[in-house]
């Protein structure tokens, strides 16, 4: 039934188009300057599952994709960045998602994610860890899940309740912070770890927190099991009830954002997989959200 092997780790959100706009002058509402506009894969889903195939492990993608021609282009990217496609649900009737967005030399400008379709798809894209393709409430899952925020706010509260999920090593991340309060059932069920920058922190509990410490003891005092908050090239902090690690990332010069913070879980994941302990895997994940926005690492 289980058919992954010890290197997969279940990539289960959005996975969809990235339509890019990049400026190197700073900017603002109405401005009109000149600049690269680029189409990749992305989706909080995919940017995960791209760093951990850097890291030599093999994502496994759980995600809607409509059979369309963007939705066939996508799946053949996928395919060649090493990812498995094969437990994608693509539906006939619904399109390929596409994120937009606009950055400068200031930051992300502003963006848009239209995720509808993943929205719609619903359970369907939880299939094969129900049916038995990966799992099932009766053998559930015991691997790694990275789990983004696009999906719908019932949804997910029926994962962090479902025993299709009981053993699974759940780590989340909201997607943006206009989705972090989807992600309040993984306070309240205690399942998850999470990973949150300090924006997404405040909206979760209803707070405003100065420092990634604070919000991490916010996080941890409604329930939450294991959290990361971070806070762009600020101190970030890896917490849980028995420990809080802070540390500082490289200093860097910024030349992107767009997909950081899912660089750094991904980053994590893959040290913690290796066998790194709490130390080195932040300092890892840290150091390769770095390079990224730096614009080192590749996309």
């Amino acid at each position: 039934m289980n058919q992954t092997a010890p290197s997969d780790i279940l990539c289960i959100g959005s996975v969809l188009w990235d339509v890019i706009g990049r400026a190197a002058s700073h900017m603002r509402q109405g401005s009109d300057v000149p600049g690269r506009i680029t189409r990749l894969p992305g989706g909080v889903a995919m940017n995960i599952a791209m760093t951990l195939a850097r890291f030599g492990l093999r994502p496994v993608l759980l995600s809607a994709i409509g059979k369309d021609p963007e939705g066939d282009e996508l799946i053949d990217a996928c395919r060649k960045l090493g990812m498995e496609t094969a437990h994608v649900y693509r539906s006939e009737d619904l399109p390929t998602d596409r994120y937009m967005a606009v950055e400068g030399a200031n930051g992300l400008i502003a963006a848009i994610a239209d995720a509808h379709s993943l929205e719609e798809a619903g359970d369907k894209i939880l299939r094969p860890l129900t049916g038995g393709a990966l799992g099932s409430e009766a053998q559930p899952y015991e691997g790694i899940v990275a789990l983004d925020g696009n999906l719908t706010k019932s949804l997910l509260e029926t994962i962090a309740q479902s025993p299709a999920f009981a053993r699974a090593d759940l780590r989340v991340a909201p997607a943006s912070p206009g989705k972090a309060e989807r992600l309040l059932p993984f306070l309240s069920s205690g399942r998850a770890t999470l990973y949150v920058n300090l924006e997404e922190a405040g909206l979760l509990c209803q707070d405003e927190f100065s420092d990634t410490e604070a919000a991490a003891a916010g996080l941890l005092s409604r329930g939450a099991n294991r959290v990361l908050v971070t806070d762009g090239g600020r101190a970030a902090t890896e917490a849980d009830q028995d420990r809080m690690l802070t540390q500082v990332p490289p200093q860097v010069l910024v030349t992107r954002v767009t997909g950081a913070g899912d660089t750094f879980m991904a980053a994590h994941l893959a040290a913690e997989h290796a066998g790194a302990d709490r130390d080195a895997a932040l300092e890892s994940a840290l150091r390769a959200a770095a390079r990224y926005v730096s614009g080192e690492m590749p996309l």
